[in-house]
């Protein structure tokens, strides 16, 4: 018999846990959730107090089979899944699926994975927290309707397939509203002045004035008037100041620093972070506190002091200031302080080593420093120049680590000034006015996105990732690299009493890893926020985030707060339904010069596109799609017009037409039997006949074959997922254990026959003479192949009881279920 049976949401966790508890104890994983609602329907009773209606989805039946066997033979069970409140609905869900008998059900909570916490966990238990778990229920189920109910509005007033989340939907209209602050932004010059004398013989000291002039003119009557000055120090003002270290990393500031130092997305930082975690690394990392617990806080004083001195510790305590904080009770940091780095997986180590700076120096002491400010007389002029400098007297947490900012814009030039004194006269080498332009507001990246969004109180830390992730796989946004552009600027130097006017280029507008709205992402936003304004009102998103956290308090009820939220939305929805008029976000360029019929940019069925002429004209519109750097907001008469040139006949290579043309993928030429993308950021009116029998070349010789198996060619190449080989129509991944750039013949047969073997365990069933199998997928799923129809198969599918006759009917309809539940 078992005598304790603990259960926790991950194999790794459950793993590293196992190394904690004795023989007497038994740990097993449920795999994240054993119960959800039903994804072909609503689920949702509304009649009935909103009740969810669950259900054990297929792929996890089995599995509850084992855990309700085990559960009956041990005498106590142990529910350990994380402790916020996602954690405690999948305790709740096990409570209820594996019938267990709450008198020997014991809930336990820890966040960190060690001994002593584990240890004290299990000589604390509790029961199961229903107010933890009603308020993930009201988040799971308003969001299901939400979705479930605007989704179909969507379709039917805009395209098919568009879908629509309560706080997603926010995140993209703050990225539509900032693009339009952009775009709408006009640029503005002035003149920034910067002299640079000479001290003791060669030191430069530079100075600022610290006004711009509007216009050149007024520059250049400045550097006339400093022609025949005198440059005298007037004051020197020194001050003490210090700079103190940032608290320790809660989830959001955790996701931004890692973007900032490491490059991380957001869901990498989560993934990464959740590893860490699960072995026992650092503590639970959902959380919203900056709290450190008085055990870490005397570990990391004892590090410090060993590790830089007792002059460097200096132990504080910071307070939570997030609105609705509950995710856990203590800020993320390693679970042994006097582990400063950790072996392995790069990314592990790297973001390990960045709690672990950060979290260390949040318990050491200022840095201390001497500011000087300089004020510089000018003899023939009431301006002043101004310069400031610094001194760092004693590092203290700099010594360790520093904060990032995304300020992209900052000027704060303070150097170490060299020895000056009140009434020195210095000597000019020169002055320079430059013009400077002001600058839009930045685009968001997903680390600034996760920090407005905390700002406004939307969402909760278990929900920036999923946000971002859903928002650019929907296709709502999409986040990218993109090139500056060029512009001349002016500047004037005054140097040895002459004034030199210089006109210089720079590139400006380059944006890298930024968040920008798609097409479709512009005009869904535009028609919800007239038509369902208050459900993407940032106020009212941020509380519906309050009432949950009352529900977690045991201030409100769950259902009682959906049927507030539900009645005006439901009616707002059937109103919609009936009144709204279609969106396509069509913008009238101008008239077509030859057919003199309207040019319409909006969007069609297959995305963005320009049409020439309407449906009830006499001649059928002619349509383009455009191309991936344009815009319905952005494109001009003239750009929309150059997309009719296409598809265009460049010439003949070996008695084969090359054409250009543009498909819905984006520009492409084509030769013979061979498509060839154009790269994204050239531009395919600039292809010619060279350019295209370059890109072919290399197309060619990328396809070419690198050698052949069973009398097969094999290619090989780098796509989405990274590197691959082509046989006999497989994509085969090549993983790190191979050389790319050098695979021998070796190397081929035993990656082939790899996939070979991993393909025949995937079938799980083939009838043969029909073309048709059923075979494993992703997530525990199942593909109904035929030919190159593929079918996935519904969640709840019971897969043994399947057959060749509910096989052919499937595909007789030609309907994946996954379309289906959208009529």
């Amino acid at each position: 018999m078992i005598k304790n049976l603990v259960i926790v949401e991950s194999p790794a966790k459950a793993k590293t846990i196992e190394k904690f508890l004795g023989n007497d104890f038994m740990v097993k994983s449920s795999f994240g959730h054993i119960r959800d609602l039903h994804g072909k329907n609503l689920s949702v009773d509304i009649n009935n107090g909103f009740e969810p209606e669950y259900i054990i989805p297929s792929d996890k039946k089995k599995l509850v089979g084992e855990l309700k066997k085990l559960a009956k033979e041990a005498e106590t069970v142990w529910l350990a899944s994380d402790e916020d409140r996602e954690g405690e609905a999948i305790s709740w869900h096990l409570l209820e699926a594996l019938e267990l008998n709450e008198n020997k059900t014991k809930r336990i909570v820890f966040h960190e994975i060690t001994k002593n916490a584990i240890t004290k966990a299990v000589e604390n238990p509790r029961k199961i927290d229903r107010n933890l778990v009603d308020a993930q229920q009201a988040r799971r189920v308003l969001d299901r309707l939400v979705g479930y109910e605007l989704s179909p509005v969507l379709w039917k007033k805009i395209k098919p397939s568009l879908s629509a989340g309560r706080v997603q939907s926010v995140a993209v209209r703050l990225i539509v509203e900032r693009e339009r602050e952009i775009q709408g932004f006009e640029s503005e010059s002035a003149f920034r002045v910067i002299a640079n004398f000479i001290v003791g013989g060669n030191t430069i000291l530079k100075a600022e004035l610290p006004k711009r002039f509007s216009t050149k003119a007024e520059a250049e009557t400045f550097l006339n008037s400093c022609k025949n000055a005198e440059f005298v120090i007037e004051g020197l003002e020194t001050k003490p100041s210090k700079k103190s270290p940032a608290a320790p990393f809660t989830t959001s500031t955790l996701q931004q620093e890692a973007s900032r130092k490491l490059g991380f997305s957001v869901s990498q930082t989560m993934t990464v972070a959740q590893k860490l975690y699960e072995s026992g690394r650092i503590t639970y990392m959902r959380t919203d506190s900056v709290n450190l617990s008085d055990e870490a806080i005397a570990a990391a004083k004892q590090e410090i002091t060993q590790s830089f001195g007792a002059e460097y510790s200096q132990v504080r305590k910071f307070a939570t200031k997030s609105k609705g904080a509950q995710e856990a009770h203590e800020a993320i940091r390693p679970t042994y302080m006097n582990v400063h780095t950790i072996s392995g997986d790069p990314s592990l180590s790297r973001l390990y080593e960045l709690i672990w700076k950060r979290a260390v120096a949040s318990q050491m002491s200022d840095a201390k420093l001497e500011k000087t400010t300089v004020t510089i007389n000018i003899s023939t002029n009431k301006e002043k120049f101004v310069a400031k400098g610094e001194v760092l007297l004693f590092d203290g947490f700099l010594k360790l680590y520093m904060e990032s900012t995304d300020d992209e814009n900052n000027d704060d030039d303070e150097s170490i000034l060299p020895p000056l004194k009140q009434g020195e006269k210095l000597q000019l080498r020169e002055i320079i006015a430059a013009e400077r332009f002001s600058q839009h507001p930045p685009r968001y990246t997903e680390a600034s996105l996760v920090r407005k969004l905390e700002e406004l109180g939307i969402g909760r830390p278990s929900t920036y990732a999923p946000t971002i992730t859903t928002i650019l796989k929907r296709g709502y946004v999409v986040k990218e690299d993109r090139e500056g552009k060029e512009r001349n600027y002016s500047v004037l130097t005054l140097k040895n009493a002459q004034i030199k006017d210089e006109t210089k280029k720079e590139n400006y507008g380059a944006e890298k890893k930024k968040m920008f709205p798609s097409d479709i992402g512009t005009i869904v936003n535009d028609f919800l926020v007239e038509n369902f304004n208050k459900v993407l009102d940032y106020g009212f998103t941020a509380k519906v985030e309050e009432q949950f956290d009352e529900i977690a308090e045991g201030l409100k009820k769950w259902n009682k707060m959906i049927e507030e939220f539900y009645t005006p939305f439901h009616k707002t929805i059937e109103n919609t339904m009936e009144n709204a008029e279609r969106a396509s976000g069509e913008r009238v360029l101008g008239l077509d010069p030859e057919s003199k019929k309207e040019v319409i940019a909006r969007i069609g069925k297959f995305g963005a596109m320009i049409q020439i002429g309407r449906a009830d004209d006499e001649d059928k519109p002619k349509f383009a799609s455009l191309q991936p750097n344009q815009t319905i907001e952005n494109i001009t008469l003239q750009q929309a017009l150059e997309l009719f040139k296409f598809p265009k006949v460049l010439g003949n290579h070996n008695g084969q037409e090359i054409v250009v043309a543009v498909g819905k993928f984006g520009p492409y030429v084509k030769y013979d039997k061979l498509f060839v993308s154009i790269p994204k950021d050239e531009d395919i009116n600039s292809v010619n006949l060279q350019r295209a029998l370059e890109l072919i070349s290399i197309k060619e010789k990328a396809d070419a074959p690198i050698d052949t198996y069973e009398n097969m060619p094999v290619q090989k190449g780098v796509g989405k997922f990274g590197p691959f080989i082509k046989w006999n129509n497989m994509y085969i991944s090549v993983n790190r254990k191979y050389n790319f750039d050098n695979l021998t013949s070796k190397d081929i047969a035993e990656l082939i026959e790899e996939k070979k073997r991993k393909d025949i365990d995937k079938v799980i069933y083939n009838w043969e003479s029909d073309g048709i199998s059923v075979q494993k997928a992703r997530w525990g799923r199942f593909d109904l192949i035929k030919g190159k129809i593929k079918i996935e198969l519904p969640k709840d599918i019971d897969i043994e009881s399947f057959d060749l006759a509910k096989a052919k009917k499937l595909i007789e309809e030609k309907t994946p279920i996954k379309k289906a539940k959208k009529k």
